[in-house]
């Protein structure tokens, strides 16, 4: 990931985007919903949308369960619970990644893409009549016009060079106005729980499969069009690759008790990002691979991935 000038973004959205009534759309009873059966008829996919007139913004049910959190390297076990030579063993796994942890978690929606740069533009440029929305603030910390021709420009590219700051001073409390809903970061537990197909995981090095180039875009110095390979086995796309996901997670050593629903230690320094990059190597790409950066780092590699409790 690489620093970036800060820059304030001015440019505002074409007014087609802002029709009246497709804006209040969100995730509840009256939105669209659509279930979904794969081939083999085991596996459902619940999805609902966010804005109805906008694409790439579903999010996907996941349904709570306990897994274990993180892998080693080293005294790969003969069998666990999760079967035999299971134990979350992975030859490139760093030091961070263990001790490997039991975490139950409760049931959750997540961002079925990665939040794209229209749909960060709609709620950034929105003015709706009554809402009380809070400033705008910045749009993107950097000079994103060269970064677009370098690294990937489009509509339904991945957002990025937005930072941490950004997303929960700013992003986050104007989409939760306007939609009524409690949108936020997943946390680091959420996050990998989700990459590795929660209940439904087959124990993959990467989200959805141990072949990495049919599951992400990666050591290309570049973002790519969300939805562009391979999904997990949940539907979920591009949690391995395209752009680093922030967690809401300040980053510190695990802990090797179980825990449910965990959402971190109370304070520190740098906050967690996972999945890799266009930029990263194989290895950064992992399912419990973790990286992190101070809240208002910000880089043409670091994005946002949504979560919406589902209770």
């Amino acid at each position: 990931m690489i620093r970036m000038k800060i820059n304030r973004y001015s440019r505002i959205l074409a007014a087609s985007l802002l029709l009246a009534g497709g804006v209040f759309s969100s995730c509840g009873d009256d939105d669209k919903e659509d279930i979904k059966t794969e081939n083999n008829g085991q596996n459902t996919e619940k999805k609902t949308d966010i804005f109805a007139d906008l694409n790439y913004d579903e999010m996907i049910y996941v349904e709570g369960g306990t897994f274990l959190m993180g892998a080693q390297s080293q005294d790969k076990p003969y069998s666990d619970w999760q079967g035999e030579h299971s134990y979350n063993y992975d030859a490139d796994a760093r030091k961070d990644e263990s001790p490997v942890h039991t975490v139950t978690l409760s049931s959750y929606y997540i961002g079925k893409y990665e939040v794209t740069r229209e749909i960060w533009e709609y709620v950034m440029s929105y003015n709706g009549n009554g809402t009380g929305l809070s400033p705008i603030g910045p749009y993107f910390n950097t000079d994103f016009e060269t970064d677009f021709r370098v690294h990937g420009n489009g509509s339904n590219y991945p957002v990025y060079d937005v930072s941490y700051n950004d997303i929960v001073n700013y992003f986050l409390p104007r989409l939760n106005k306007i939609t009524g809903k409690t949108f936020r970061l997943p946390t680091e537990a959420e996050w990998e729980y989700a990459a590795r197909g929660g209940d439904k995981s087959e124990s993959y090095k990467y989200s959805g499969s141990n072949d990495i180039d049919s599951v992400a875009w990666y050591y290309k110095k570049s973002t790519y069009n969300v939805g562009g390979k391979a999904p997990n086995k949940l539907g979920i796309y591009d949690m391995s690759g395209n752009v680093w996901e922030w967690c809401s997670d300040w980053y510190a050593a695990y802990d090797s008790t179980a825990q449910t629903n965990p959402t971190g230690v109370k304070n520190g320094e740098e906050r967690v990002l996972r999945g890799g990059s266009g930029d990263s190597n194989a290895k950064d790409c992992r399912v419990s691979n973790r990286s992190y950066y101070t809240p208002d780092h910000y880089s043409w590699d670091c994005g946002l991935r949504l979560v919406l409790d589902a209770d």
